[in-house]
């Protein structure tokens, strides 16, 4: 038992260490931290599902290795969900048996003598009772005393063997829980080198159109430079894609008519708005799965806070809050890399504090793809939600 009690102690820090997470603070908290990580497993398991039925019925190559991607962005969360649950389940069971370890060494004392005297007792050979005067009568009595005090020692010591037997299934699970904690950074680091792969494959894909790309690329940049704040930033890139929209919807270019006394002035009007266009982006995801930081409206120094940061784990993966377009990738000053991605409708959501983003300039995400990863050391992930440049709380649509 203490070997087992000397196994647990040592796996648990270096679990911890391993996986870069902090018990949590107590046992609601874990208990916390259990049911928000097993929902989120769920969540993570049914997007990715989801996806991999949309990729079996895509159409072409490019649409299907994104969703594909996108897939494997949702297994990652799924195992980085698990390896929380794992930790969490670990320390409450760690927890308990501490508790458990401080009142069994407090209620074992009186058994420890008593079971010593018994011990003594009946190491005195038999013979030697007989002949010492008076030992027989002794023996007698307290072979009687004993009969009376047996079962008065059962009753007293029943809570003592079941926290006894509390403290062995304690032992079962905090082993199966460092098992399957095992288990999950294995199932992580297998499903983050698929994603890897695939990634490389959509990039040499992509290649031959990068030229369009690039332009995008060094006119995001510009704006960048040019930009004062975030703000004004994510003003200009709605602009412009104000503009690339009202391009897209005009008419084509009208045939020459046979008879040049045919022709006519077209008349051009607005095309009729669209009311789906302006919903917001739906599903709406968190971009990575955490504790939160900092809520929608929360105080932050001078200023309120204009979207919702969360604490994820470190390294944790990145992933589209809706399907868009992404205008900026890259590093910014003051919000390490950032990613800004135009919605459909006037809607843009930014997604600060990744450590690396995977995505370019025009290119086209469906939800849930990965954008990239957070920061080892301390992580958090801001994400803001924007309908024509005013902040609106993320998680009014989040499913």
């Amino acid at each position: 038992m203490r070997s087992g009690l000397l196994l647990i102690a040592l796996l648990l820090p270096v679990a911890m260490l391993a996986t870069g997470a902090t018990a949590p603070d107590s046992p609601a908290a874990s208990r916390a931290a259990l049911r928000d990580a097993l929902a989120e497993s769920r969540a993570a398991e049914a997007r990715s599902v989801r996806l991999d039925r949309e990729a079996a019925r895509a159409r072409s190559a490019a649409e299907r290795t994104a969703v594909e991607a996108a897939a494997l962005a949702a297994r990652i969360q799924q195992a980085e969900a698990g390896i929380a649950a794992a930790e969490a389940r670990l320390s409450l069971a760690m927890r308990e048996r501490a508790v458990l370890r401080e009142l069994l060494g407090r209620e074992q004392q009186p058994v420890v003598h008593l079971t010593a005297a018994l011990q003594q007792f009946s190491r005195r050979p038999l013979a030697l009772s007989v002949l010492r005067p008076g030992s027989v009568k002794d023996a007698v009595y307290l072979r009687a005393m004993l009969d009376s005090a047996v079962p008065q020692v059962q009753v007293r010591t029943a809570g003592l063997r079941a926290r006894l037997a509390r403290s062995r299934r304690l032992r079962e699970e905090a082993l199966a829980a460092t098992e399957q904690l095992r288990a999950e950074q294995g199932r992580l680091a297998s499903r983050r080198t698929e994603l890897a792969a695939l990634e490389t494959r959509q990039r040499l894909a992509s290649r031959a159109a990068s030229g369009t790309a690039d332009r995008e690329a060094e006119r995001a940049l510009a704006l960048a430079e040019e930009a004062r704040d975030l703000d004004a930033l994510i003003g200009e890139l709605d602009r412009a894609g104000g503009l690339r929209a009202r391009l897209a919807a005009l008419p084509g270019p009208l045939l020459r008519p046979a008879r040049p006394e045919d022709a006519r002035i077209a008349a051009v009007s607005d095309p009729a708005p669209d009311p789906a266009a302006t919903n917001p982006p739906a599903p709406y995801l968190l971009p990575v799965t955490g504790r939160t930081v900092l809520g929608f409206g929360a105080r932050q120094g001078t200023s309120e806070s204009r979207g919702l940061t969360l604490a994820p784990r470190p390294g944790a993966q990145v992933v589209s809050p809706a399907a868009g377009r992404v205008a900026f990738a890259g590093a910014y000053r003051g919000y390490g890399r950032i990613v800004i991605i135009e919605h459909r409708g006037g809607w843009t959501s930014l997604v600060t504090g990744l450590a690396r983003s995977d995505v370019e300039v025009g290119e086209q995400l469906v939800a849930g793809a990965p954008l990239g990863i957070a920061a080892q050391a301390r992580p958090e992930v801001t994400v803001e939600l924007r309908r024509e440049g005013e902040p609106v709380n993320p998680l009014r649509f989040v499913g």
